[in-house]
């Protein structure tokens, strides 16, 4: 489950790491924890950089191109009955049936998802999920939290991470070695996709992804309607 949760916290990594530097209103008042939230940081850096980094390198240098994006569709599919359950839960019924559409195509044109064949037919995805959910009907945010192992959250979407993960499909595989296979396989396939973008990143990175991943949920959460601030250098 550790590969699951941790979708959540690359896509505020890649937002921080494409270099735009965010500047979030507020944000040192969200996180009156950084000090045990550094610790926790520096904790996963280390982890990654010993042993997700490598193999994520490692994956990246074995795996054909073509092979790579098929497994990256294949857990996108996955993901889409995440959020279609919570594109329901807040009644975003166009973007439920989005979601269900993608579904159909992709699992049976796009043979079991690994060929995204919905995206060029122009049902694009709609990401949700239950932190997402819950901060749509006004559950507040609470505090900034960095879990170990899973990344940046809050304790909102750190506690919403039950719901998400009873939902997905993988985690109802029975067959634990074929589910944990599957779980070290979406991990080792995000990390990779983010080995470019990280040479980016200048300064505190602590602040840069703590910063990047509270206005990314802030943006999904009000479906891109929100003002979004740059520093002098962007």
């Amino acid at each position: 489950m550790l590969p699951f949760s941790m979708r959540t916290g690359a896509l505020a990594t890649a937002l921080a790491l494409s270099g735009m530097a965010p500047v979030v209103a507020g944000a040192e008042e969200a996180d009156p924890l950084e000090r045990m939230n550094r610790s926790i940081f520096s904790f996963n850096e280390t982890v990654d950089k010993y042993t997700l980094k490598p193999l994520a390198q490692g994956y990246r240098y074995i795996t054909p191109d073509i092979a790579e994006t098929a497994v990256s569709n294949f857990f996108h599919n996955l993901r889409d009955v995440n959020n279609l359950a919570n594109n329901l839960f807040q009644l975003k019924f166009e973007g439920a049936g989005k979601s269900l559409a993608r579904l159909a195509f992709n699992s049976t044109f796009g043979l079991a998802g690994f060929i995204d064949v919905a995206t060029p037919m122009g049902i694009e995805r709609r990401g949700e999920d239950f932190g997402q959910t819950l901060g749509y009907w006004g559950v507040p945010s609470g505090p900034y939290l960095v879990l170990p192992f899973f990344g940046p959250s809050t304790v909102r979407d750190g506690s919403a991470l039950i719901v998400d993960v009873n939902i997905d499909l993988t985690n109802r595989i029975d067959h634990v070695p074929t589910r944990n296979s599957l779980y070290g396989l979406l991990l080792i396939d995000t990390r990779s996709r983010l080995l470019e973008a990280e040479q980016i990143v200048t300064g505190d990175k602590y602040l840069f992804v703590r910063d990047a991943y509270l206005q990314r949920r802030d943006y999904l959460i009000n479906d891109g309607q929100v003002s979004v601030q740059y520093d002098e250098d962007f």
